[in-house]
């Protein structure tokens, strides 16, 4: 159930996120698989293919997140949608503390956990982007602060 997105309008999306994964803020320059356009809401759950509804993914956070779109927070036992790049701002759901990405409310917490963020081999690749200087990026830095 995909709908076309025009070359214009990919490039657009890319353009918009500084070739950042709008979800764990790595550069798709950094990532084995590179990045994937996402419909934040999906196709299936009524999202249109228009630009407020498209963020870049990473392969793994695109992949994780599928056609999700909230998740169970394991306190409340209530539903928790997930973290929205056009309408959230990173930093308030969001930080980063060493190689970790830690949540700060239940949008990010649930997030976190569906997209995967601090699975082992998402820490070591951010490990190691830290070592050469590459994650954060400034972009990526940028958006944080924002």
């Amino acid at each position: 159930m995909s709908s076309y997105v025009s070359a214009e309008l990919r490039r657009h999306v890319r353009r918009r996120a500084e070739g950042l994964c709008e979800y764990c803020m790595i550069h798709e320059d950094d990532t084995g698989f590179g990045c994937e356009i996402d419909h934040i809401i999906s196709e299936k759950h009524g999202g249109q293919t228009v630009e407020d509804n498209l963020a870049l993914a990473c392969w793994i956070c695109n992949n994780s997140k599928g056609t999700d779109i909230a998740s169970i927070d394991p306190r409340t036992r209530g539903i928790v949608r997930l973290f929205n790049p056009r309408t959230d701002r990173w930093s308030e759901h969001f930080r980063i503390e060493g190689s970790e990405i830690l949540s700060l409310t239940p949008i990010g917490e649930v997030t976190a956990r569906i997209l995967g963020f601090n699975l082992s081999d998402q820490i070591d690749e951010r490990a190691l982007l830290i070592g050469k200087g590459r994650f954060p990026s400034p972009a990526a830095l940028h958006r944080i602060r924002a």
